[in-house]
């Protein structure tokens, strides 16, 4: 093996919704000629193996997978566990217990470089909330890139958090500040953010305590950001413009080079095409259901992979897409039910029977670009949003936390391809906008502007294209900086 290969190491924030886009670019980077390590934490290793296979990740030529202790005590971390696990106990973790078995894992790494088993690590791809991999990287003299998962307007906010509590803006005075209006309130100390309200804004700021566990996470992770050698966006200049002006004014190294999505299915296919990373077993069958249906026909139903709901919620929901008559793929996950397990009536069964199919985990992309999908029910999450984009389906948007407010500004207000369903979900509403997304006027024009956005995703991220040269910019300018001296 030639020592001249680079090679990256790729850590992702512990949960499935950070392990996907980061596991896109890994495979970008492996077919430029990169000898890849993932690392994931032993309890995700383990589901992954369970969703996946024992032999799932054996026999992938330059691309591995590694593992580190999450530090968290067993009843946390669970091995037969199935669910994602707790933020707050991640982010706490994190801060206190990774560094240490992530230095072990490079020095093992290195050391397997002298044996002339892998090469040297020349450069690490941390997510930006794995900011303690700078540690690591400094001491070894290797360029960090920080890479976000979510959205440019997320990191923005979190840069800009100490600004928020300077101007009283957070912590909120109590939890009645949650409902009486006050997320209403115009932003103006974030530049970048035109007309956004408190309540577009990541979910994290809504808080009553200052010293909250994830706002002080993302304080910090922020605060280490001019640390990195680069800092790249699953974005496109296109679908932020604003917020990737400013950026790129405050930091010289910032790059939009997405969406994945579309970069990925644009670039040649190899042996990686196989390679993923679901934590839940998919159910594929649900392909074959849709083939029986009529095009632009299908509801697609899934509030991701952390969205957790009501019993209550649940049951609006379910009533609402039956009484609307559209057909629908509802994906529903063994731990989307707060504190138990989805229970729905036979009357429910019977009224869908002929039109309605529910599965537990699925191939999501090969789901959103099925012909017969005419439109998605998301919470919002950032890849969900990325992916209905590259597959020019409109969405009806259910936010639920993090990121997934701002999402749906983006989706509803900036790029009209959306609409919003109220937090406090009734059937009647779920009914309504259901029919009008699928065979209303609004809908067709969502249908379009949504077709008009996949296609400037697809200019942005083929050869020539911004998001493409970026990422070029980012290999060539930076992650090769190793093998070029």
């Amino acid at each position: 093996m030639s020592d001249s290969k680079p090679h990256a190491v790729l850590i992702p924030y512990p949960v499935q919704g950070h392990i996907n886009p980061l596991i896109k670019l890994a495979k970008l980077l492996h077919l430029r000629g990169f000898h890849i390590t993932f690392v994931n934490t032993e309890y995700n290793h383990k589901r992954l193996l369970k969703s996946r296979g024992p032999n799932a990740f054996v026999g992938f030529t330059d691309f591995t997978f590694e593992a580190i202790p999450d530090g968290l005590p067993s009843n946390e971390g669970d091995g037969d566990g199935d669910v994602s696990q707790d933020i707050y106990a991640l982010c706490e973790s994190i801060r206190k217990n990774f560094l240490q078995p992530f230095r072990e894992l490079i020095s093992r790494l290195n050391d397997s470089a002298t044996s002339g088993l892998v090469p040297p690590v020349t450069c690490i791809i941390a997510d930006n909330s794995m900011s303690f991999t700078i540690q690591a990287g400094e001491e070894l003299s290797i360029p960090v890139v920080f890479f976000s998962p979510a959205n440019a307007c997320t990191f923005w906010t979190g840069f800009h958090l100490l600004t928020l509590f300077d101007k009283g803006v957070i912590p909120l005075k109590d939890e009645s500040y949650l409902t009486n209006g006050y997320l209403d309130t115009k932003v103006d100390c974030i530049q970048g953010l035109q007309n956004f309200r408190l309540k577009d804004l990541p979910g994290y700021i809504r808080i009553t305590d200052p010293n909250d566990c994830i706002v002080q996470f993302t304080i910090e992770a922020a605060g280490r950001a001019h640390r990195a050698s680069a800092f790249i966006f699953n974005t496109s200049n296109e679908l932020e413009k604003d917020v990737m002006n400013v950026l790129s004014s405050t930091f010289p190294n910032i790059c939009a080079i997405g969406p994945l999505s579309s970069l990925l299915s644009q670039s040649p296919q190899n042996h990686l095409a196989s390679l993923s990373t679901n934590l839940w077993k998919e159910d594929t069958k649900c392909l074959d259901w849709l083939e029986s249906k009529e095009p632009k026909s299908v509801v697609y139903v899934n509030f991701g992979s952390m969205t957790v709901m009501t019993a209550e919620k649940l049951l609006e929901f379910a009533w609402g897409l039956a009484n609307s008559k559209q057909p629908f793929l509802w994906i529903i996950r063994p731990d989307l039910v707060i504190g138990g397990s989805v229970v729905l009536s036979s009357e429910f069964v019977n009224e869908i029977s002929d039109r309605g199919l529910i599965a537990s985990w699925c191939p999501q992309e090969q789901v959103l670009n099925h012909p017969s999908i005419g439109g998605f029910l998301t919470h919002c999450g950032w890849n969900s949003t990325t992916e209905s984009i590259c597959a020019g389906v409109p969405m009806l948007c259910w936010p639920f936390f993090a990121d997934q407010p701002a999402n749906c500004r983006y989706i509803c207000n900036e790029w009209e391809i959306g609409m919003e369903i109220d937090t406090n979900v009734k059937r009647d509403e779920v009914e309504k906008l259901v029919n009008e997304l699928m065979v209303g006027e609004k809908g067709k024009k969502m249908r379009q502007k949504a077709i008009e956005l996949k296609k400037k995703a697809e200019e942005d991220t083929r050869p020539g294209g911004c998001s493409y040269m970026n990422l070029d910019k980012v290999i060539n300018e930076v992650l090769l900086k190793q093998n070029q001296t």
